[in-house]
């Protein structure tokens, strides 16, 4: 075997290896199962309803801070549909606004849409978390790119939801946001 086929399959194995990794240990290896049992009991149409806070950061590929927002939700629910608004207003002075719309499954099954979703996004809801995956498309003034989401949502036992979410551009993970969301006038 010449070196340089040595070389390109080593390559090759350290490659598929990562790709492993980042599919089988790391943040998208999870699944809604994995919360199954974990309590407090999560459901979206009780913990994600009404006037929300909503505060967060969001890192970049370097894993610098990018991006600070204060965000006010008002989520409504009748039976398993659901509508949240969000205004965000992030450290720039700049604002954003999303409407959501949701259908809770009898299964926990979670589809959602908003006008900058490319599709569907579809999700669960099992035990203490709450999972989202989506394609979003960013503003023209941030490139208008396609990126593909997955939102983890866990509860805590005082309320606030912890969410954490990365975004992916060809599979590359290229920012990360963390934000923590509660009942408005909650301490």
């Amino acid at each position: 075997m010449s070196f340089f086929l040595a070389f390109v399959l080593g390559a090759l194995a350290v490659l598929a290896l990562a790709i492993l990794r980042g599919r089988m240990l790391a943040f998208p290896a999870q699944k809604a199962g994995d919360y199954a049992a974990k309590t407090p009991e999560f459901d979206i149409r009780r913990h994600i309803n009404g006037p929300i806070l909503c505060e967060g950061v969001i890192y970049g590929p370097t894993g610098r801070v990018a991006s600070r927002f204060v965000a006010d939700f008002e989520a409504r629910w009748e039976g398993n549909a659901g509508t949240m608004t969000e205004e965000f207003r992030y450290d720039s002075g700049a604002t954003q606004s999303r409407r959501w719309a949701f259908t809770l499954g009898n299964d926990g099954h979670i589809r959602a849409q908003a006008p900058d979703v490319v599709g569907y996004g579809e999700g669960w809801q099992r035990g203490s978390a709450v999972h989202l995956r989506y394609r979003i498309r960013l503003p023209e003034d941030a490139g208008g790119h396609v990126l593909d989401v997955i939102d983890w949502m866990y509860l805590m036992e005082n309320g606030t939801i912890m969410n954490r979410s990365q975004f992916r551009k060809f599979g590359i993970p290229v920012g990360e946001l963390v934000a923590t969301m509660r009942p408005k006038g909650a301490a």
